[in-house]
């Protein structure tokens, strides 16, 4: 052995021993009076640093449980979904682990339901945070929101009449409980009397009638003499009805009496909102 391939071999020797002993390349080189990288290098070759120079990775925690779910016997497909991370990612980490027996139709079936199942669960808490968001962003209603807002949604909801038929009625149909308590604030709002108020329980034959009747009663606090007699509507066993259930109450219609002068204030509020926004119809035009 040369001179040289001496020194080298106790200077590896010594790196060897320090590098095991927890110390960094900068420790190393120091202590070894090494200046040369290189050098420096081969001499740690093969040796990995010690845990406290390693940078924290934000990906760590990650890596460790797509090693433990992949000797639990998950697929990629799995891991990727349970982790939210990609199929490069997985393979990179668990690419040294065994692979998982093959699994029964049956098991792998179960396994995707479940995955689909969790992905579900996910989009519905994404939708529901969304909401609840878009909710707080409202607060509190001042009277000229409620006017407006009102005004729209009777122009969208409510009765209208036509040049073919003239009838300046103030009448509104909805299912919605929530449509129904605004549109009665609304009307409050406008100074309008609940005892100039009649409502009308419209439901299917095959529903819990009374069971409505009672519902929309109490929603707005009417007695039976406020109410007109409920309209039932005939089951067509050819159609395939979706609104049915518990909670299908049918729908209650809202009608102002003597309503003519407040139907015509209700047109031309929402001609003077068109207005505004810069296309508005004469106020005798076709709607």
């Amino acid at each position: 052995m040369t001179h040289t391939q001496d020194t080298y071999e106790r200077l590896r020797e010594q790196a060897v021993a320090l590098r095991r002993a927890g110390l960094s390349r900068r420790q190393i080189r120091d202590r070894l009076k090494v200046s040369n990288n290189d050098l420096l290098n081969r001499l740690v070759q093969g040796e990995p640093p010690p845990a406290w120079t390693r940078r924290p990775n934000a990906k760590d925690d990650l890596r460790a449980r797509a090693r433990e779910l992949r000797r639990q016997g998950w697929t990629y497909d799995r891991i990727e979904l349970e982790l939210g991370v990609s199929r490069s990612s997985v393979s990179l980490w668990v690419r040294d682990l065994p692979r998982p027996p093959r699994r029964t139709r049956e098991e792998a079936s179960a396994i995707a339901r479940r995955g689909w199942e969790r992905t579900l669960a996910l989009r519905e808490e994404e939708r529901l945070r969304t909401k609840a968001a878009a909710t707080a962003e409202i607060g509190t209603l001042s009277d000229r929101e409620l006017f407006l807002i009102g005004v729209g949604l009777y122009w969208a909801e409510g009765a209208k009449s036509k040049p073919y038929r003239r009838d300046e009625t103030v009448a509104f149909v909805n299912s919605d409980p929530d449509m129904i308590r605004l549109y009665l604030a609304w009307l409050d709002l406008l100074g309008v009397e609940r005892t100039r108020l009649r409502f009308t329980v419209m439901i299917h034959e095959s529903a819990d009638v009374h069971g409505a009747e009672r519902y929309w009663a109490d929603l707005v606090g009417a007695g039976p003499e406020s109410f007109y007699k409920t309209t039932i509507k005939k089951h067509n066993p050819r159609t395939v009805r979706k609104n049915v259930g518990e909670n299908y109450r049918g729908c209650l219609a809202v009608r102002v009496l003597q309503g003519a002068d407040l139907y015509r204030r209700i047109e031309g509020w929402w001609y003077g909102i068109v207005g505004a926004v810069g296309s508005a119809p004469s106020p005798g035009c076709p709607n």
